[in-house]
């Protein structure tokens, strides 16, 4: 399986950066074997509002999560989880939530992690961490 992060998400409906979203966009429509974390939902439908302005609404966000949550695997929450999260955070140089995200993708036998969040890391534990941002830069 395959993983965005939420900032990936955001790309794809902010048009104020148009590289980055055409990168988002086509990575969200041709991403094979999709996972959805539950954080990541969380997170998108909480920074989504910041869209408004820019023509995206709230609903909007909604009804796109509802969309691949059908066509995508979810991860939800568990405390298997968070005690992963927890023994990241002693391994790694990891801010809570990106450790909770790197444990969900984890328990969920997530294969690559899509992120711009983790410079410095190409791998945690098994999880190959991609910027495909700076994939389209090579």
């Amino acid at each position: 399986m395959n993983a965005i992060d939420t900032n990936i998400l955001i790309y794809v409906h902010d048009p104020r950066d148009k590289k980055k979203q055409d990168i988002a966009s086509q990575l969200v429509v041709n991403l094979p074997d999709g996972l959805l974390v539950w954080q990541t939902v969380c997170e998108f439908l909480a920074a989504s509002r910041k869209l408004a302005a820019l023509g995206y609404d709230f609903n909007q966000a909604a009804q796109d999560i509802r969309r691949l949550m059908a066509q995508w695997t979810t991860a939800l929450p568990s405390w298997k989880v968070l005690d992963r999260a927890i023994a990241l955070l002693q391994r790694y140089s990891l801010s809570y939530w990106d450790s909770m995200l790197i444990a969900a993708c984890l328990e969920a036998g997530a294969e690559m992690l899509y992120s711009e969040n983790f410079s410095g890391y190409d791998d945690i534990e098994g999880l190959k961490i991609v910027n495909p941002f700076l994939m389209a830069e090579e």
